[in-house]
């Protein structure tokens, strides 16, 4: 596999509301700030891709006026995604994988604040036959998610404000007087929505070591979807962020519990301890940049997670880093990233489906020996909750009437205390009124 690496990550200030500069005009600066960090121009970039969503837009193609921040004549190798542009991101390392060129640029502009009512425009992403005009407001679904975990006796509500707690710098006790919004989320467990962009520069091989001096090696990646449906998901686990995680510790050579950094694209409280014990997360420091409690830039807030990350590794302060981020409701698509400081050694080799460190050495001259059949599963009461930090088993699709089978993994540690969040956009009052 191709060695690729981030070499520059650059974003704006995530503000509640920008009325005075279009698209282009927002990614500009942004755009030049990356590639100056890394002594690239635009016509060093061999392809482009970027990630918005002309539902915040309120037009058709609107991404096409971004391109006048990018230069499209002579004519360049663009693509575009309708949707985080953390997926832009997959496209442009899979692109770099074909070696059809060394540099690539990702984008993504975020502008939430453009809809008069989110709650319009949100629903559009359900089943537009039985669930779209039924127009559930757009915390409606995470609501009903966050009730499944406390109901489930995996989370309190108290838990949700020690969370809150962390990054705003509020009393928790302060914060549960705090009125329902969507019960059990209050106003300040939900991400403000805000206008920002962001721009990942990525490159292969020895170019990467020629552009920085610690670029941080994009080591494996993965994203899975569960249905659009959900009431007949499993809302107390997201075994399609479980299933990321592994298939992108296959590719990294390293586990996902192996890294000190973790960036999840939390747009709801609740969603941090359900991500961290389904990604099996132990001493990782969890969104240490102030996460998207902090601000809500729509399509580019994925992009920021991987770029956080990165810059990580990038001003040496970590090793191992993981970026997470999620697209549709109650956590429906998930993306798994995880990066290092040191690209995998093309000389060992690695077992299929078995992840191991990349600092060990490989044992490719010994024979695997052949997997034991597993003990069958035993059914769990129905009235029994799920122990806090183990990720369910959804493997086999169970009946509505039936107990769920788990398959007893091992228990996932709680991930400490997250250090003290930068300012990255103000806040939103717990008392305001959305």
């Amino acid at each position: 596999m191709r060695e690729v690496a981030v070499v520059s990550f650059a974003q704006s200030p995530c503000v509640p509301a920008d009325r005075e500069h279009d698209m282009a005009e927002i990614v500009l600066p942004v755009i030049r700030e990356a590639l100056d960090a890394c002594g690239l121009t635009r016509d060093d970039i061999d392809f482009f891709a970027s990630g918005s969503h002309d539902f915040y837009e309120g037009r058709t193609f609107s991404y096409i006026e971004s391109l006048d921040a990018v230069g499209a004549w002579p004519p360049i190798s663009e693509s575009h995604v309708e949707m985080d542009a953390a997926w832009a991101f997959a496209e442009a390392w899979a692109w770099l994988q074909l070696g059809e060129g060394q540099t690539a640029m990702v984008y993504g502009i975020g502008r939430s604040s453009l809809a008069a009512d989110l709650d319009q425009i949100l629903p559009a992403q359900l089943d537009p036959y039985l669930l779209a005009p039924l127009r559930p407001h757009r915390d409606a679904l995470a609501g009903l998610q966050a009730r499944a975990l406390i109901d489930a006796g995996l989370l309190t509500e108290r838990q949700l404000a020690e969370i809150v707690s962390r990054y705003k710098d509020v009393a928790v006790d302060k914060l549960m007087d705090a009125p329902h919004v969507a019960a059990p989320l209050r106003a300040h467990d939900i991400a403000p929505p805000g206008d920002a962009a962001a721009v990942i520069v990525l490159a292969a091989g020895d170019t990467a070591r020629r552009l920085t001096a610690h670029p941080a090696w994009v080591r494996g990646l993965d994203h899975r979807m569960e249905t659009h449906y959900p009431g007949v998901r499993d809302l107390t686990c997201s075994p399609s962020t479980r299933r990321a995680g592994e298939r992108a510790a296959e590719l990294a050579g390293f586990a996902t519990a192996d890294v000190q950094v973790a960036e999840l694209h939390t747009e709801y409280s609740y969603q941090e301890p359900l991500l961290v014990a389904e990604l099996g997360l132990k001493n990782a420091e969890v969104n240490p940049s102030g996460g998207p409690l902090a601000g809500w830039p729509a399509t580019a807030t994925g992009l920021i997670r991987i770029g956080e990350a990165a810059r990580r590794i990038m001003d040496g302060t970590t090793g191992r880093a993981l970026a997470h981020a999620t697209n549709g409701p109650a956590l429906q698509h998930n993306l798994v990233c995880l990066l290092a400081a040191q690209p995998r050694d093309p000389g060992q080799p690695r077992d299929p489906g078995q992840p191991r460190d990349a600092a060990q050495p490989p044992e490719a001259a010994q024979p695997r020996e052949p997997e034991q059949p597993r003990e069958p599963e035993q059914p769990r009461d129905a009235g029994q909750p799920r122990e806090p930090g183990q990720p369910c088993d959804a493997a086999q699709p169970r009946d509505a009437a039936q107990p769920r089978d788990t398959a007893q993994p091992p228990e996932a540690a709680q991930a400490r205390d997250a250090a003290p969040a930068r300012d990255a956009a103000p806040a939103r009052d717990a008392g305001e009124a959305r």
